[in-house]
């Protein structure tokens, strides 16, 4: 799927959520529209002519998202394996707020070497045991 770029982001995240189990939807929808939202802002300067391209793949183990955009590239502090410690924004800035975002909500984050395209993964498989896990205790 692409967009033009756009901060209006509602119907195209339903669509991206629409084959989520509902109990992930808020978490994955938040980390989704993160991601969308920079895509859109900062790498294509919410420029019309500029689209956001997401690829999105399900398996019965694991969702994966790919969030491309037409912008100069970003080069992120840290690699997706590190801890997003440092990256917390610090209290006068907020600054590193979405990317630590990522790392929260997904299992993997990772950015090409230009810059312009995130994948993101989800395990689905660890996300069931977990809350099977939550519920009986």
């Amino acid at each position: 799927m692409s967009f033009a770029s756009t901060l209006y982001l509602c119907p195209i995240l339903d669509l991206l959520l629409a084959k989520i189990p509902s109990v992930w939807q808020p978490e994955i929808r938040l980390g989704l529209q993160e991601a969308l939202v920079n895509a859109a802002k900062h790498g294509n300067q919410l420029d019309p002519s500029k689209t956001v391209v997401v690829q999105f793949s399900i398996t019965k183990d694991q969702c994966t998202w790919i969030i491309s955009d037409a912008g100069f590239g970003f080069a992120p502090r840290c690699e997706c394996h590190a801890d997003p410690e440092p990256m917390l924004p610090s209290e006068e800035s907020e600054r590193g707020r979405g990317i630590c975002i990522l790392h929260q909500v997904f299992d993997r984050v990772h950015w090409n070497h230009q810059g312009t395209q995130l994948r993101l993964c989800k395990q689905v498989k660890g996300i069931r045991r977990q809350q099977r896990k939550r519920l009986w205790r």
